[in-house]
């Protein structure tokens, strides 16, 4: 066989791979990472579910307050019995056997009253489904919130590493300039162990930064539904720049009127509601009409019975009235009304804690947007001074620890505006989060 065509299928395989490998990596945005992450949620899908089935569910229970018709049809087969005759002066009147039946019914039916039980029935239903629906958005709000804070965490990581492979840089490029001096008789053993040490210590802050950034994508990969393998690069970017958002009082009204478990909550009091209503129907009387309409060979109301098919109808009206049940009307209504207090409790429990989550992802911003400039003037005054240092190391009118000191100082102010640039942005996103704010 030629070489070449052998040659063929091992690059066909090395392309395959290589797409595998593409297909693993991922550079998003902020914005595309809540897209995927709410395409793939399993859970949101989920909860989704549970809202459709809870409005098909109520669309079940309204059908109860229109007509309902059904039909029936039916055959049987009789056994053979003597006719039936009855002799009469000059007559004999002979009552034919049909041995094979035939009937079809359809009936049908409409509540008039039922002490409005069917109506708040179909209220509660359509009260929990609503409230389904509002337990979506609510979850759909956190499962952007953790796509975001996962996002920033990763970003964060790829900072950290950064800038630990950036001091490395740095205290290698010192090192070289120490042993430099030492060759030279102008620095000490010492000195040069010195700069060893520190950069000994720079690598396992680079080697730590290296497993937090798995670690973090790992968390970003689970989060928004992709392999947990995927490289991800982050698209998106942190400036220095805030906004500004009302008072505390305005952000609370805000969240009271937008929050989607506050008005999953209030759903669920008018469904609490509804159920007492229902509850109390029970004492009341229940009406109903009702009509038949029957096509039957032989028709049992046409007498003498005759092997044809002949029609027949009827309508009514029906009264049902519980004149003892053990007091379970009692007992339902006790507990509906029971349930509609708790609920009332749950509702008032879930305004005060909204209104702490506010006050507190309020001040928590305002105080990340505080840390910013403090953080920005930090960095200038790190770089200025490593800066300086640097040139007087040189020049031999410093020492080599207050290099080291100048260094390290530099990389924790990086190191702190970084976290103070994240720390703003999911302290945004977290106040966002508190009043509801929709995206």
């Amino acid at each position: 066989m030629n070489t070449r065509w052998k040659v063929i299928p091992v690059a066909l395989l090395i392309l395959v791979a290589q797409a595998g490998l593409r297909s693993q990596e991922w550079s998003l945005t902020v914005e595309e990472s809540i897209r995927i992450g709410l395409e793939n949620s399993k859970a949101l899908h989920g909860s989704r579910m549970r809202a459709e089935y809870a409005d098909a569910k109520a669309s079940e229970v309204a059908a109860s307050l229109y007509p309902s018709v059904r039909v029936q049809g039916a055959y049987q087969k009789l056994s053979s019995v003597p006719e039936f005759k009855i002799p009469l002066p000059g007559n004999l009147v002979t009552f034919p056997v049909v041995l094979n039946t035939y009937s079809a019914r359809a009936t049908l039916q409409q509540p008039l009253f039922t002490g409005w039980k069917l109506q708040a029935a179909a209220d509660n239903a359509s009260y929990q489904a609503e409230a389904a629906f509002h337990d979506l958005a609510k979850e759909r709000g956190e499962l952007i919130y953790n796509i975001k804070a996962a996002y920033w965490g990763v970003y964060r990581a790829k900072e950290m590493k950064r800038l630990a492979d950036e001091n490395v840089s740095r205290i290698q490029a010192h090192l070289a300039d120490i042993e430099n001096l030492l060759t030279q008789g102008m620095a000490t053993k010492n000195d040069v162990m010195k700069v060893q040490v520190q950069l000994s210590s720079a690598r396992i802050i680079q080697s730590d930064a290296g497993n937090s950034v798995r670690i973090a994508m790992l968390g970003f990969n689970s989060t928004i539904g992709l392999p947990l393998d995927s490289e991800i690069t982050i698209k998106s970017s942190l400036t220095p720049t805030t906004r500004d958002f009302p008072d505390v009082e305005s952000l609370v009204g805000t969240a009271f009127s937008q929050r989607p478990e506050l008005a999953g909550m209030e759903w669920r009091l008018k469904a609490t509601d509804a159920s007492v209503t229902a509850a109390q129907g029970s004492w009341l009387p229940q009406l109903y009409v009702t009509g038949n309409y029957y096509y039957a060979r032989p028709n049992p109301r046409i007498f003498p019975a005759k092997d044809e098919f002949r029609d027949t109808w009827d309508i009514g009206i029906s009264l049902q009235f519980d004149l003892w049940n053990n007091l379970t009307s009692l007992h339902q209504t006790n507990a509906a009304k029971a349930q509609h207090e708790q609920t009332k409790d749950a509702l008032a429990t879930l305004k005060d804690r909204i209104t702490l989550e506010v006050t507190q992802s309020y001040f928590t911003f305002n105080q990340a947007k505080r840390r910013i400039s403090l953080a920005e003037l930090g960095v200038e005054q790190a770089s200025e001074n490593y800066r300086g240092t640097a040139e007087k190391f040189k020049a031999g009118l410093t020492t080599n620890s207050e290099l080291l000191d100048a260094e390290v100082a530099l990389l924790q102010a990086k190191v702190q505006l970084t976290q103070a640039l994240v720390e703003y942005e999911l302290a945004e996103a977290s106040l966002e989060k508190a009043i509801g704010q929709k995206r």
